[in-house]
């Protein structure tokens, strides 16, 4: 069996996917075989594998930072949360159901199909996540897992599989991060590690600082009475730093109304940029979709909730949702239908993307997302939809506006174009367009097709670089994750943990995990 290593974290946000995804790239640089792993993933965010299994986006990023292809076995539990209280519970790529939280972190059980499937017990994957570690430990020389939350979450621990307990399964170390940008980091350090029973201290061989700003030197302090408090070194700390465009799991990279990259790009090409405005409905899902456009020299491009932030804009994006239904209720809500359908009328371009086309067609029968049952739609584009039990999980392949396009699909409803012309999967009216494709603009080719046609509706002299390669940014933001890890952390001693397990003889830090009932035990679990 392979070495490992699990990144933990004082929080949700610390920096564990990123971590994550620096160490993968750091050890595929060096030549070695290794994968990323994530037991269970929260996330609206997500990707399709080649073999047609949908896994969390942050998970197929570390696969790319790895050099391997991602697989569901990367990410045997996905939940897509569909409100407050329930989420889809996606198993090994495929749907199974929807599930109540407190069916899934150990309640009672319930009516949904996900419930009576699992029995309301999360710990019953436990089995499902430990295969699918053995078999990435079988196949690679390294797997480096990533957490979720907290380990210290004492509420859940009994049931726990994505932090200490698959740590405890696979007699894994494990690194915690913590983001000093948000202050208390020392707190958080100690406190997650004095909140873990003592079986579970014994796998906690230090921390990793993320997002430091400064001298590290007037840190250095800390960190020794770090190490004289819990006998535990910190292995590295990472520098805050501007432009990490990667792939997110469960949230905006920015404040709603903050632009998408923080990255400076260069100056437009032609005389004017190009302005576009991203719906941010909700439960928004894929928000990547606008990354490449982010990336083009010109664009600009922002999250809005207000209609008038669509006045200036030169197109505005329905992104996808896991709530078709209560997007389009948001929307005309906050009066957003409107200022779109005046859009429409006025030929300026519109782009709807999975949910997105979904809202702007005529009609919709749903009952399996929201059960609302029949729907109108915006009635923007001939298209009716229709939504199937069954998710449409693909990696299409076509063309449009003459250029070659790639995509991947993750929907239930099934659209039926009745007119228009046709465009990828969906249809064009006007400047009114519709897709089911996520991921069809980081097509270099037809991005600069797409954004001239824009460009010309809006009256922009906006010009579209002609040498933007989205898939060469995306490599060179995974080199820097690369060279976070290995110029920052001592990556001697986080090999040696990778190869030979935890240090011996960490201390215990009182007062430990409270009392509590008895854990699920697997074998070393």
């Amino acid at each position: 069996m392979s070495g490992g290593l699990l990144v933990a974290g004082t929080t949700s946000d610390a920096g564990k996917s990123v971590v994550t995804a620096g160490i993968c790239r750091w050890l595929a640089r060096k030549g070695v075989s290794v994968a990323p792993f994530k037991a269970q993933n929260m996330s609206l965010n997500s990707f399709v594998t080649r073999e047609g299994a949908e896994i969390g986006r942050a998970q197929a990023m570390q696969a790319q930072a790895a050099r391997v292809e991602p697989s569901a076995l990367m990410n045997p539990v996905l939940l897509k949360p569909g409100g407050d209280r329930s989420s889809q519970v996606v198993l090994m790529g495929k749907p199974v159901g929807e599930m109540s939280a407190r069916g899934f972190f150990g309640g009672s059980g319930g009516s949904s199909p996900g419930e009576r499937l699992h029995g309301g017990r999360q710990a019953a994957l436990l089995d499902t996540v430990v295969g699918c570690l053995e078999e990435l430990r079988s196949t690679y020389d390294a797997v480096i897992c990533e957490g979720a939350g907290s380990p210290a979450e004492i509420n859940l621990r009994r049931t726990d599989i994505v932090n200490m307990g698959i740590a405890r399964a696979a007699r894994f170390p494990v690194l915690v991060v913590g983001d000093i940008d948000r202050g208390g980091v020392f707190a958080s350090f100690f406190g997650t590690t004095a909140l873990l029973s003592a079986a579970d201290q014994e796998l906690v061989a230090g921390y990793l600082v993320n997002k430091f700003r400064g001298d590290v030197s007037l840190l250095e302090p800390g960190l020794d009475m770090l190490l004289g408090l819990t006998g535990r070194r910190t292995y590295g700390v990472l520098p805050f730093q501007h432009g990490l465009g990667i792939d997110e799991e469960d949230g905006l990279r920015v404040s709603l109304r903050g632009a998408v990259r923080e990255s400076v790009v260069a100056p437009p090409v032609g005389e004017d940029v190009l302005r576009v405005a991203v719906c941010a409905v909700p439960l928004m899902s894929n928000f990547t979709d606008v990354d490449a456009l982010a990336a083009e020299p010109g664009v600009v491009v922002r999250f809005v909730d207000r209609a008038e932030e669509l006045v200036d804009a030169d197109l505005v994006i329905v992104p996808g949702t896991r709530g078709t239904v209560k997007a389009l209720r948001w929307l005309r809500e906050r009066g957003l239908a409107d200022a779109l359908a005046r859009r429409a009328a006025e030929g300026r371009p519109v782009l709807g993307i999975c949910g997105g086309f979904q809202v702007l067609g005529e009609h919709i029968e749903d009952e399996v997302e929201s059960r609302a049952g029949s729907v109108d739609g915006l009635g923007l584009l001939p298209v009716r939809v229709r939504f199937a039990r069954e998710k449409t999980l693909a990696r299409p392949v076509g063309e449009a506006l003459g250029e070659p396009v790639e995509g991947y699909e993750i929907h239930h409803g099934v659209a039926e174009v009745t007119g228009g012309e046709p465009f990828l999967d969906g249809c064009r009216v006007g400047e009114v367009w519709g897709t089911h494709w996520h991921g069809s603009l980081e097509s270099d080719a037809f991005r600069r097709r797409f954004l001239t046609e824009v460009a010309r509706a809006a009256g922009r002299r906006f010009v579209p670089a002609p040498d933007t390669s989205f898939g060469t940014l995306r490599e060179e933001q995974l080199d820097l994750l690369g060279d976070l890890i290995e110029e920052h952390a001592d990556t001697d001693a986080l090999w040696n943990l990778i190869e030979q397990g935890p240090p011996a003889g960490l201390p215990f830090i009182a007062p430990g995990a409270p009392p509590a009932a008895p854990e699920r035990t697997k074998e070393a679990l």
